[in-house]
């Protein structure tokens, strides 16, 4: 009797461990290795830090060959470059191949960010600000948050933004995903350090 492995493998993912260990021993093909079983899993799950995103690309990726180029030739680079050299790596990573078009009739998503107060915090309860994914802006100046632009029309609940960036995703979840999970980049590049405005 011949056994298909597709059939095994179907087999297999819906056996009790007892069976499963009969099959292993039958097939030993249908072990999973480690890599096989973190390459399946969501890129949410394999990207949560800078260096993760390099190694989903790859070192040999362009975006992540330029920098390291950059970085390594160019001493005393502003925050604000490095953040963005980061990020675009970050969300070509977390896009998985996919790359904008920027035609009519796409949807793009990018990260919204809002500043809010200290006293506007302070009534808001831990879930709220769990959610929010709220960092300490005290190290950069709060008298020019860079450069934004932002509309709003019939009333102040419909708002839009008018201008977007490269670093946009293929998902409201991706970039909701990335605008909290990398927060302190997206301040970096969006705001201006204490002590290095211009």
């Amino acid at each position: 009797m011949e056994i298909k492995i597709e059939n095994a493998k179907a087999a297999f993912n819906t056996a009790d461990e007892s069976v499963k260990k009969v099959l292993l021993a039958l097939l030993p093909e249908l072990k999973e290795t480690e890599a096989q079983k973190a390459a399946n899993r969501p890129i949410t799950e394999r990207v949560k830090t800078f260096e993760d995103a390099c190694r989903e690309l790859g070192y040999d990726h362009p975006l992540v060959e330029e920098y390291e180029t950059i970085t390594n030739r160019c001493g005393g680079l502003s925050d604000d470059i490095i953040a963005y050299l980061k990020l675009r790596i970050i969300a070509a990573a977390l896009n998985e191949g996919w790359e904008p078009e920027f035609k009519k009739g796409d949807w793009h998503w990018y990260p919204w960010f809002t500043l809010w107060t200290e006293e506007e915090q302070s009534v808001e309860d831990d879930e709220w600000k769990a959610d929010h994914a709220l960092i300490s802006t005290e190290d950069y100046s709060g008298d020019y948050a860079g450069f934004a632009c932002a509309g709003s029309a019939y009333a102040p609940s419909d708002a839009y933004s008018a201008v977007g960036s490269r670093l946009c995703f293929k998902s409201k979840e991706l970039a909701t995903y990335c605008g909290k999970q990398f927060i302190s980049l997206w301040a970096d590049f969006y705001l201006i350090k204490k002590g290095k405005e211009k």
